[in-house]
């Protein structure tokens, strides 16, 4: 295949762009056929055990938040991630909520998150009335830039005894929500470090991230908490659901407490000792995680190398990078993810509309929150890098079902 080269350092003229996208879709179809398609961003891989498992489930009667698959799920999710605790929530954004809580987030607290990432980052601080503060992020894991992350600091943070404050609003900085982006993992070790010198605590948002790691741990297991994400469009899907991950022995029976509206623990009694939530996720819902999280290494090595065809399609191609896993972890790969160079960040959406004509269903990166009309007045940092990467940044179909049939042995349906 030729590889033309694009100039990077002058605006794309217009035939220079049309030719620019061109070369795009020849090389997504080098890796997926468009006679093929349409291929979806992300869908799931239903098969394993799934129906039999259901189908027990529903046979059972036990459909709702109390039955054998709950505690099996987490069980497999302490197995897969290496976390002490695990406890199953309805979605991943009641998760973080409860994360926030579990790190001691207080009204009008603010907490340090990246803009580049899905709303529900934000949302569960909000829910808590404490306040985002927007951190710059960093091209290479798209993650918290602790370097920024620590000029920010040394500008603004007055320690008050133990507590950590923004001089500036004079509001106590409670919390580090570290958001390991697509599945790259963060800077999370330097990041930890960042935390404990301003007595922050640490909390991971890998909604996207089961089966990333960082260093020897898995993601979620750096922090004091951490919350997963199990939606439909996840790597392992439940349907919709979450999960909480701690070491903590204490956190692990408040969050399963928190999560089950703060039921008193009498069968004689019908009692509840604080205000809580229905959080739980139900029987019928870990069911379908626990055949999941059974396929979980071949879904993952499937997506490793869906991102291994990505990366050689586009590799050469001027004007463009592909945004790979960094040196210090391993990725999951969840959203395989292109970065336009700047001369065509411009023709983005041109670009974007002969992909999906293509029938290549890709997106451009999240809008970062801080230009989200809740969330422009609260506090930030410059935020020049998580801006640029928004405006240059798209992602590629990246299911691990696009790996054509007997390339896996998961996806062999005849062996």
């Amino acid at each position: 295949m030729s590889r033309p080269a694009f100039a990077a350092d002058t605006e794309a003229d217009p035939s220079e762009s049309d030719a620019f996208v061109a070369a795009v879709l020849e090389r997504m179809a080098a890796v997926l056929p468009p006679e093929d398609g349409p291929y979806p961003l992300h869908e799931p891989h239903i098969d394993g055990a799934a129906w039999s498992y259901v189908k027990d489930c529903l046979d059972s009667g036990w459909v709702s938040s109390v039955g054998e698959y709950v505690r099996w799920f987490e069980e497999k999710l302490v197995e897969t991630t290496g976390a002490a605790h695990a406890v199953a929530t309805v979605s991943g954004t009641a998760a973080l909520h409860i994360c926030m809580l579990l790190a001691g987030v207080q009204r009008d607290d603010e907490v340090l998150v990246p803009p580049l990432t899905f709303v529900a980052s934000a949302n569960a601080i909000h829910y808590c009335g404490a306040h985002p503060h927007f951190v710059d992020v960093e091209p290479v894991s798209l993650g918290v830039d602790p370097t920024a992350l620590t000029a920010h600091l040394e500008r603004i943070a007055e320690m008050r005894g133990d507590v950590c404050f923004n001089s500036v609003t004079g509001r106590p900085i409670r919390g580090l929500l570290v958001v390991h982006c697509f599945g790259h993992p963060a800077r999370i070790a330097e990041l930890a470090e960042v935390a404990a010198r301003f007595n922050i605590v640490l909390i991971e948002d890998a909604a996207e991230a089961l089966g990333t790691s960082a260093g020897n741990r898995s993601a979620g297991c750096h922090g004091k908490v951490a919350a997963l994400s199990f939606n439909g469009n996840k790597t392992v899907t439940t349907g919709g659901g979450g999960a909480i991950l701690t070491d903590d022995d204490e956190l692990a029976e408040l969050a399963l407490h928190l999560t089950t509206t703060a039921r008193v623990d009498d069968p004689f009694v019908l009692a509840h000792d604080m205000v809580a939530f229905n959080y739980r996720m139900p029987n019928l819902n870990a069911a379908l995680g626990c055949a999941q999280l059974e396929q979980l290494p071949e879904l993952l090595a499937a997506k490793r190398q869906l991102a291994a065809r990505w990366r050689e399609a586009f590799a050469g191609l001027g004007g463009l990078r592909f945004i790979d896993e960094p040196s210090w972890g391993k990725s999951n790969f969840w959203l395989n993810a292109l970065s336009l160079d700047p001369p065509y960040a411009t023709r983005r959406p041109q670009l974007l509309a002969a992909l999906d004509a293509a029938g290549y269903h890709c997106r451009p990166f999240w809008t970062p929150l801080h230009r989200l009309p809740m969330y422009q007045d609260r506090p930030m940092a410059s935020l020049q890098v998580a801006d640029d990467l928004a405006a240059r940044g798209f992602n590629l179909p990246s299911s691990a079902g696009l790996i054509r049939p007997g390339t896996l042995p998961i996806f062999d349906k005849n062996g």
